[in-house]
């Protein structure tokens, strides 16, 4: 049985554990505790070196690491990825823009508030990603406007990965209210079978 280290209130920790919900995979998850510095520990680095989670680590005992990675894996010969070398490529851009685009904004502002209770001395680094998450909130809002899913008429690891942190985007100060389109595309994804919600707490 795989095995997962992750903490169930990273959304990128979610990512992986919304897929194998969906995709009904069975697996062994192991709670790692960021806030206490598990992950900085001698141990941890000795399964991912960059002592980031997720880790996914595989009946063999090898071991994947990055969320998005570990999508692709996990997604491959399933639905939720597609056949052609377009639209995987298509799944491949939009989860480069999550990476680069949408986290760094969105879930950098959320963990200022959410883990750290927005500390007056990071005040400034949160007000200023403010500006970068609404702009990949608004990419994702054109895109939406026109299809029900990132890429083709499915969902697909695409939507899994933009999910992840764009429906808890309140929780970094972002309000939804103004992208209809982003709230119908979410509604939709929790409708899917197998849907599991993102834990109220660490593990």
């Amino acid at each position: 049985m795989v095995r997962v280290y992750g903490d169930g209130l990273s959304g990128n920790c979610y990512k992986v554990k919304l897929l194998m919900a969906l995709l009904d995979i069975e697996h062994q998850w192991t709670h790692v505790d960021i806030l206490s510095g598990e992950t900085k520990s001698d141990d941890f680095a000795r399964l991912n070196a960059n002592r980031k989670i997720p880790v996914l680590q595989l009946d063999s005992g090898e071991i994947l690491t990055e969320s998005n990675a570990i999508l692709n894996y996990l997604a491959e010969g399933t639905s939720f990825s597609p056949d052609s070398s377009l639209a995987r490529a298509r799944v491949l851009e939009w989860q480069f823009f999550e990476q680069y685009s949408h986290e760094p904004f969105i879930a950098v502002a959320r963990y200022i508030k959410r883990y750290l209770g927005l500390p007056e001395e990071r005040r400034a680094d949160y007000e200023a990603k403010q500006v970068g998450g609404h702009k990949a909130l608004a990419v994702m809002e054109q895109k939406l406007a026109d299809a029900e899913y990132l890429v083709g008429e499915a969902p697909t690891i695409a939507d899994i990965s933009l999910y992840a942190y764009t429906h808890v985007a309140h929780e970094g100060g972002f309000d939804l209210a103004p992208y209809a389109s982003i709230r119908a595309w979410i509604a939709r994804i929790e409708a899917l079978p197998g849907y599991v919600a993102m834990a109220s707490s660490g593990s």
